[in-house]
């Protein structure tokens, strides 16, 4: 029964996602895809400069309900947090947040937005590192891509 509630929520988070959009003019961005599933997700982050926070956050694409979901409950964990303990968010956390077993491939569609959020903090002073295994942190992999809104 307990497994019934965490699909119910992933399944919740993949309806009506949360965050889900574009930001007008966001301060920092990263896309990641998983040609293993055809998930892409981009992630948009507007900072707060002066208290090093993210303000708000938004995320856009399309994937499968592990993908979707899982942009979802991070973009909604990490909205007012600042950057430095954002950049400490790990695989171990999003696999908490969708409390379910995951596959090796369903991992890479959950970790899509962690390394589109990933690639986004690249250029900070706060990068992040992400890895598929259990174990040490590694770079990115991937055809990730970020862009950096002009001041």
């Amino acid at each position: 029964m307990a497994w019934d509630m965490y699909q119910e929520r992933i399944l919740d988070h993949y309806k009506r996602p949360r965050n889900f959009g574009h930001l007008d003019h966001p301060s920092l961005s990263g896309s990641e895809s998983n040609p293993l599933c055809g998930d892409h997700i981009t992630v948009e982050l507007l900072l707060d400069p002066e208290k090093g926070t993210i303000q708000d956050v938004r995320f856009n694409g399309d994937g499968c309900a592990i993908s979707v979901a899982s942009a979802s409950m991070l973009t909604s964990k990490i909205k007012g947090q600042r950057l430095a303990d954002v950049a400490q968010t790990r695989r171990q956390d999003l696999e908490k947040m969708l409390s379910i077993p995951l596959s090796p491939v369903r991992i890479k569609c959950a970790l899509t937005s962690l390394r589109a959020l990933a690639e986004a903090l690249s250029t900070t002073k706060s990068p992040m590192v992400v890895s598929e295994s259990g174990g040490a942190d590694t770079e990115p992999a991937g055809d990730a891509t970020a862009s950096r809104s002009p001041p």
